[in-house]
Formats: C-alpha cells, sequence, structure tokens
C-alpha cells in the first residue's frame, strides 16, 4: 500500500512538471514561491497571521503569476498534448478552478467591509493592523479549505488515495520545488527561457 502510495505521488509530480513548467520564467517563480512557502511553514509554528500573509501575498502569487502569464498554452509537443486536454486530466487546481480560488482570496476581505465581527468570531477591526491580521485568518482559512475540498472532492470523482496524494503532494511542493527549480533562475539569466531537457526527460520516462 506504501509503495503504491509513493508510485502515485512520482506519477503526480512528474505529471505536474512535464505538463505545467516548460518556462523557465514559471520554474524561477517556483523557486522563489518554495522559498516563501518555506519560511510560511516556519511560521506557522511562531506566527500564523505571518504565515498566511506571507504564503498568500508571496507564495502563491508568484506561484500562479508563472502559470497564468509565462506558461506556454498552444499544443505540447513534448507531451503531444492540446492545452485543453491537460487542463481536463489536471488532478488538482486546473486554471479555471485557480481563478475561482484566487477570486476567493482576493474577494475575502471584503466579508469584513459588511460585517467587521465576521459572523461573531472577530472583534471589530479599528486599526490598519487590527484589519490586516483579520483578513489574513481568513486567508488562512481559505487556504487550508481550499487543500480540503478538492482533496474531499477527489475522494468522490476519483478515489480516497488519489485525493490523499494530491494533499501530500500539495504540502510537500514546496520541497520538491527546491530540488527541481533550484538552477531555473541561472538558465534565465542565460536567456533560456523554454526548458530544453524537459522533452529528453519526456522520451526517456516514456
Amino acid at each position: 500500500m506504501i509503495k503504491n502510495f509513493l508510485q502515485e505521488l512520482r506519477t503526480q509530480r512528474w505529471d505536474d512538471h512535464r505538463y505545467y513548467h516548460h518556462s523557465r520564467i514559471n520554474q524561477s517563480l517556483h523557486f522563489v514561491s518554495a522559498l516563501s512557502f518555506l519560511f510560511a511553514y516556519v511560521m506557522l509554528f511562531f506566527d500564523p497571521v505571518v504565515s498566511a500573509l506571507v504564503g498568500w501575498l508571496v507564495s502563491m502569487t508568484s506561484r500562479q503569476a508563472g502559470h497564468f502569464f509565462f506558461e506556454p498554452k498552444g499544443y505540447d509537443h513534448v507531451n503531444h498534448a492540446t492545452h485543453e486536454h491537460k487542463e481536463d486530466i489536471k488532478v488538482g487546481y486546473n486554471l479555471q478552478r485557480k481563478v475561482v480560488l484566487m477570486s476567493i482570496w482576493a474577494l475575502s476581505p471584503m466579508v469584513l467591509y459588511f460585517d467587521p465581527t465576521l459572523f461573531g468570531l472577530f472583534k471589530p477591526w479599528v486599526t490598519m493592523g487590527d484589519f490586516t491580521r483579520q483578513v489574513a485568518k481568513i486567508w488562512l482559512a481559505v487556504g487550508i479549505g481550499g487543500l480540503l475540498f478538492r482533496t474531499i472532492h477527489l475522494f468522490f470523482i476519483r478515489d480516497v488515495e488519489t485525493g490523499l496524494v494530491w494533499a501530500t503532494k500539495i504540502i510537500t511542493d514546496p520541497f520538491n520545488d527546491l530540488k527541481l527549480y533550484h538552477k531555473a533562475p541561472l538558465f534565465l539569466m542565460k536567456g533560456e527561457l523554454i526548458d530544453p531537457g524537459l522533452e529528453k526527460h519526456v522520451k526517456h520516462a516514456a
């Protein structure tokens, strides 16, 4: 069972890399995201508010900007797949789901405008510091909720193992991304915009 779990984890990581990380800019942004996420993980034990602010304002924005603005979205000649096909088979959050998640994140502070107590959970904020900390708590809930929602969703549309593997992948992505993409900024500074080794790795894996 553990062997199958680890194999599925490797498969999900490999599919994510080969389908969605062609751009060296995207890879470099994932490197930045990984570093900031690891900082956020540490801060989670000392100040969850700081962790949430760094996680969303630095880690998630840099990570998703790479996917939305720099990753090629035409026909994938390396994997012989259309962008639409990749979006359909994406286990986790494809671009459409990410738009929904990021929209919820961006709009969530407005809840405090209409109800400063958030249904009685908060004391009405007075200073901008109070407001920022309350927003950070909401963002922390959005992050945890997004992870749990898709995990449980996968339980029903796939199976329990797929959901648990995906959740494990997401939580450990910063460590894996650091390993995979730590050289990407160097390649980018040399003028390399697309990872030329990806096609070789795909052929080798096949």
